[in-house]
């Protein structure tokens, strides 16, 4: 019998839909997160979809990302901008209160919360 991917586990498709709806609007409508919703176009539609295609894959469903604009590159792709410990906390804020507000399990919740912490941490490049 073949393991469910997180992908599966948490709903699929319409699940990381939902969750990168979220987590946009949480961006966009918090002032907790003014500094992260700063570094984004004023229009979020694009961040939005390649997040979207970025987590399907991650969480071990279909590649998009890689099918429709290429090997992802996470720290490269996020070097333009200043990411330091403040950036990255709300990154990783405003994706778990996305988890949440999509009915995530929290012992599923906790899980990728540990992995997107550990992939935001990685994207930092200014030592605070």
């Amino acid at each position: 019998m073949q393991e469910q991917t997180p992908y599966q586990l948490i709903g699929g498709e319409s699940t990381v839909a939902a969750l990168c709806d979220r987590f946009y609007e949480l961006m966009d409508d918090t002032p907790q997160f003014q500094t992260i919703r700063a570094m984004h176009p004023t229009d979020l539609k694009i961040s939005r979809d390649k997040l979207f295609m970025f987590l399907s894959g991650w969480l071990g469903g279909p590649d998009l990302y890689v099918q429709h604009i290429g090997h992802p590159m996470l720290r490269r792709r996020h070097l333009p901008f200043a990411i330091g410990t403040e950036e990255r906390d709300q990154w990783v804020a405003c994706m778990y209160l996305a988890m949440e507000a999509v009915g995530m399990e929290p012992a599923m919740r906790e899980k990728l919360l540990a992995s997107f912490f550990n992939t935001a941490d990685f994207m930092r490049n200014q030592p605070t």
